[in-house]
């Protein structure tokens, strides 16, 4: 059999896995509707024209009158995190380059620390809807603004993305094109969105988290009981080096190490769950902050698991085809329809069984897709629409624009899949892309929480000088990976016991190189900042907004730390700031005065005291 026959009998997708599926996105529409009819008992009960009302049903559209549950938040926040990216993209990574991505999951739990202590106290305890009003309240509204502009294009490299992975897999499965799959269900989508605001989106996350969970441990059980149980895959892993140790080779440039995946790994999770839209809004749906630190480390153990269960998927892709590898004979034609094509392998003669997967994969998606433009509607409400507009909304001009945002940005989403299908492995790809918005913005709230002197013009030239660097590194990073200047050497893989034919001289491929190396560029023998591992993207975007916003800041000689409200810092620093101004309130009150003249001069008079007041404020 040749292997485009063989291709073809796999994509075995009858009418009960069609059932299966459509029954999913059934449940979403009904969920949907359900929280609709909701909202409307909610708005028949408001005083219709009062601006506070209207305030009220945003809210309740938005963040569910902040009043949610812990379990449905935490569920919420996995199946948004763990979008079909994470679903198919860990398990290709690790069938491609070994288990050493793995030990970015040590970075996870170094990320909950951050948010616990950090961030998730300072953004609870102003009761925000938009994230990105906390830049207005610590800088000012330019920094708003340029907080919400990059979330945006954040969601316009990100959600797309999303949309595309899971009909690779629908493709995969059934061989229907996936610019034909991708706006019917992508209509689901909006629609639950659009009509049942955040509770909808939740509880439809929550259905969807549990599809996810069934359909991986199906596929599991049933690929480990296929090839003689969990010894096998851990043997034929061993003997290609997919099993290692951490990796603490100090080269920057090198995939996967152990600073990569720890240093990178902890700026990956933060941007991706302490200053996203997304997931904040989820925390600050809860009632106190006791319930949101509870959700933080109850969402971590969900997400670990499902990054254990990703890693071990990849595993067993490699023992099913360790001696036919399906890249190398097109069996799978991209590289993140590996896991796809297990599933129909293993689960393909049981009908409903890949419906299942199928719809897992998809559940993934559509969690992280709804999240996003409900999370869309709320940035562009609050930071846009009712920042440049002077008269106050009416409840029903609010409930338009919320949802209007929702109908237009799904549109665009599902246009840009055309671009994404073209640009490579989505794991990676990701990550890179995102990076270009969210360093500067990690290093932006990271500023404003942890570094009372930055100030609003620190932080504005940080974050464009840092989105400079940052689009340079990832177009140019881009551009070397399609044009092949920069190879990703993969584990040893065979083709000899394949029992199909294809184009290509059966054998066995070992590109590991001599020195253990992961990466090695095809040129260019000097170093190169953009090929850098992409797992630092993100901390160098941060870091380098940090470092340029806190000098322009120092050098400006603006700052006055005791004018910076202590409720827009982390708690450490406002008791740091507490005990300062308890001693300087000890101090006579003409040496108190001077040296608050001294530290809140503005450019004039730059002679030795100004700079000793300067020098006394930083220590």
């Amino acid at each position: 059999m040749h292997v485009d026959e063989l291709r073809t009998s796999l994509q075995s997708f009858g009418w009960p896995d069609y059932v299966v599926f459509c029954l999913m996105l059934a449940i979403c529409a009904i969920i949907g509707i359900h929280f609709c009819l909701q909202l409307r008992r909610e708005s028949k009960q408001l005083k219709h024209g009062d601006p506070e009302e209207a305030a009220k049903s945003a809210a309740s559209y938005l963040v569910g009158g902040r009043k949610m549950k812990i379990f449905p938040i935490t569920m919420s926040l996995i199946a948004s995190f763990i979008s079909g990216i994470t679903l198919l993209g860990t398990p290709t990574e690790v069938y491609l380059y070994g288990a050493q991505y793995m030990y970015i999951m040590g970075s996870l739990i170094l990320m909950g620390l951050c948010m616990f202590y950090i961030f998730l106290p300072v953004f609870h305890d102003l009761n925000l809807i938009s994230t990105y009003k906390y830049l207005e309240q610590r800088y000012n509204r330019s920094l708003r603004l340029f907080g919400s502009v990059m979330f945006i294009m954040a969601s316009l490299l990100w959600l797309p993305i999303v949309i595309y992975v899971p009909a690779i897999a629908f493709n995969q499965a059934t061989g229907v094109n996936i610019h034909i799959v991708t706006p019917c269900v992508c209509v689901v989508c909006i629609f639950y969105t659009c009509i049942g605001g955040l509770k909808a989106v939740v509880w439809t996350d929550v259905i969807q988290t549990l599809i996810m969970f069934g359909a991986m441990a199906l596929v599991l059980i049933k690929g480990t009981l296929d090839i003689g149980g969990p010894s096998v895959v851990w043997e034929r892993a061993k003997q290609t080096q997919r099993i290692e140790t951490p990796n603490f080779n100090p080269d920057l440039t090198e995939r996967y190490t152990f600073y990569s995946l720890v240093l990178g790994g902890v700026a990956h999770w933060l941007k991706s769950n302490a200053i996203s839209q997304n997931m904040i809004q989820r925390y600050l749906s809860l009632p106190t902050l006791r319930h949101a630190r509870i959700a933080i480390w109850t969402f971590i153990a969900g997400v670990l698991t499902f990054l254990a269960i990703c890693g071990y998927a990849g595993l067993l892709i490699y023992a099913t085809y360790a001696d036919c590898d399906p890249l190398e004979t097109k069996l799978a034609q991209r590289n993140d329809q590996l896991l796809p094509l297990l599933v129909m392998e293993t689960l393909g003669a049981y009908p409903g069984l890949p419906g299942v997967f199928v719809a897992g994969v998809f559940s993934a998606a559509l969690s992280s897709l709804s999240t996003g433009l409900n999370s869309l509607s709320a940035v562009v409400l609050e930071d846009f629409v009712k920042t440049f507009r002077r008269k106050p909304l009416s409840e029903a001009q609010t409930a338009f624009v919320m949802r209007s945002v929702v109908v237009l940005f799904g549109i665009i989403f599902v246009a840009l899949v055309f671009v994404v299908e073209k640009l490579g492995a989505v794991l990676q790809l990701t990550i890179t892309l995102t990076s270009v918005a969210n360093g500067p913005l990690l290093g932006i709230f990271t500023a404003g929480v942890m570094l009372p002197w930055v100030n609003s013009k620190g932080a504005l030239l940080g974050g464009f000088t840092s989105l400079l660097v940052m689009t340079w590194m990832c177009i140019s990073a881009q551009h070397d990976l399609v044009t092949g200047d920069i190879v990703y050497q993969r584990k040893p893989y065979s083709t000899l016991g394949c029992n199909y034919t294809f184009a290509g001289v059966p054998g066995e491929f070992s590109s590991l190189p001599l020195d253990g190396a992961s990466t090695t560029p095809a040129s260019a023998s000097s170093f190169q900042l953009y090929r850098i591992s992409y797992l630092y993207f993100t901390l160098f975007g941060a870091l380098v907004t940090i470092v340029v916003a806190l000098v322009v800041s120092l050098l400006l000689r603006e700052s006055d730390v005791d004018a910076v409200d202590p409720r827009l810092l982390t708690p450490f620093v406002r008791r740091w700031l507490e005990r300062r101004r308890n001693r300087r309130s000890q101090l006579p009150a003409g040496k108190h005065q001077q040296q608050h003249q001294q530290q809140k001069g503005k450019g004039k008079g730059k002679g030795k005291e100004k700079l000793r007041a300067l020098h006394e404020t930083t220590t």
